[in-house]
């Protein structure tokens, strides 16, 4: 039996997925990649904003016209939050909890009754990863969230934070490191209350896998910033941790934070991206923004452009509010009007540009070890177009002659330019392409043998 497995929204879905593939994989299924091909559909939903819900309906519809045939199987957090709305969805076989994801592989089979062809099985050991990203792997390290900021749907629908063992998480990358994948992605709802059911901290868990493992990048998902304690940013020492983190902000009025229940002012949050440059001059920090939350007057929209000037944030996320039925800002008052909402949010995504820009420029003449990715472009002069990401996560686009292939492989480059839309441009040196025609000429030698 042939299974298709897709996800919507954050990483952590991407890594439950990860640990299906393997699991499914164990027990004689076979992955496959097209939907039309598969025999069973499993799609992971989000729920995170009332847009993510309407396409996980919509893609949920679309995965059964396209193959009406296939058992489809619908998880995740819309599928936990809304098991109503699904049931009157044509198609859906079965409905996954998100409480019972861990053992989702088990009601496939009990429930569908969905038989397996032995010969179908991965040899003993091996781990599952997708075609699509055999670069990067998802570590869902945690699930669920102990706090309740008022917007956040997804903390109702992921329930108590519940933290998988530090054995268990050094046994998954050191399988992924045999199979060659080089860089890994902790990810979780709440990455960073790591370990506060086990006696652990998220602190330990890195030292850990920096001893035990030999993954050549480490990088976090989202994490919160408050999370980080006094020291953590000493870690980044070892060039194994990737210099970039994802803390989202949301905010850049400490009045509309403390309506969203958020737990750091913006004084803090400035002195901590200020810690982590101590310790690597060029260390990216990534955030989210929400704007026209509820009661947002112009002098709070104002403050967030002002503080949001200060940092030099690589990216931004910018969400425009939108209300999510079962959360306390739900049923808060002064919803700011759609046309508001719309202009800051233009507003906020102008100037984020422009701070995306300027540190990237920043960086033109610098060198950096490039992970460079499968998927590529085929120009017109036959020519091919890598892209690929620094170590401290900016992405990276490069122009080749076909007869040259980088990926999967981490290789120094020199970043020469800036594109209109905001990409690294890379050169290797001429020095590297004589080695990487070494490599190629090779591995043909080898084949031919």
């Amino acid at each position: 039996m042939k299974v298709h497995l897709s996800s919507l929204g954050c990483r952590l879905n991407e890594a439950e997925l990860q640990n299906w593939a393997q699991s499914f994989q164990a027990k004689g299924y076979a992955l496959e990649n097209q939907v039309e091909q598969a025999d069973l559909v499993v799609l992971n939903t989000c729920a995170v904003t009332s847009e993510a819900a309407r396409k996980s309906r919509q893609t949920i519809r679309k995965y059964h016209r396209n193959n009406p045939s296939a058992r489809l199987v619908v998880t995740g957090c819309y599928a936990s939050l809304e098991p109503q709305e699904l049931e009157k969805i044509m198609g859906v076989d079965l409905v996954v909890d998100n409480s019972d994801k861990e053992v989702l592989v088990d009601k496939v089979q009990e429930i569908l009754d969905a038989p397996v062809m032995p010969e179908f099985a991965t040899e003993p050991g091996e781990s599952s990863l997708f075609t699509r990203n055999r670069e990067r792997a998802f570590i869902k390290i945690q699930d669920g969230c102990r706090y309740r900021c008022t917007y956040c749907i997804v903390t109702v629908a992921r329930g108590e934070e519940r933290s998988r063992s530090i054995d268990d998480l050094i046994l998954e990358i050191n399988q992924l490191h045999e199979q060659g994948i080089p860089e890994i992605v902790l990810a979780g709802v709440h990455v960073g209350g790591y370990g506060s059911d086990i006696d652990s901290s998220l602190y330990e868990l890195v030292e850990t896998i920096l001893e035990k493992t030999n993954i050549p990048r480490i990088r976090f998902a989202s994490v919160e910033p408050w999370d980080l304690g006094d020291g953590f940013f000493e870690l980044f020492k070892n060039p194994r941790l990737m210099p970039h983190m994802h803390l989202p902000i949301q905010s850049g009025a400490n009045s509309v934070l403390k309506r969203m229940s958020r737990r750091c002012k913006t004084e803090t949050f400035a002195e901590l991206v200020n810690e982590a440059r101590k310790y690597v001059a060029n260390f990216n920090v990534t955030t989210d923004v929400i704007v026209g939350f509820p009661g947002e007057t112009e002098e709070e929209f104002q403050q967030t452009l002002d503080f949001v000037e200060t940092q030099p944030f690589g990216h931004m996320h910018i969400f425009s509010y939108s209300d999510r039925e079962g959360t306390k800002a739900s049923r808060l008052s002064n919803k700011i009007e759609k046309e508001t909402k719309k202009q800051r949010s233009r507003q906020l995504h102008e100037l984020a540009a422009k701070l995306k820009h300027r540190e990237l420029t920043s960086q033109v003449g610098d060198s950096a070890d490039i992970l460079w990715e499968s998927s590529t472009l085929t120009l017109e002069n036959g020519n091919k177009r890598y892209f690929g990401y620094t170590p401290n996560y900016h992405k990276v686009q490069l122009d080749l002659e076909a007869a040259y292939s980088i990926e999967r492989q981490i290789i120094k480059t020199e970043i020469i330019g800036v594109t209109d839309d905001n990409l690294l441009i890379g050169k290797i040196s001429q020095q590297g392409l004589d080695k990487l025609a070494t490599v190629i000429d090779t591995t043909i030698k080898i084949k031919q043998l």
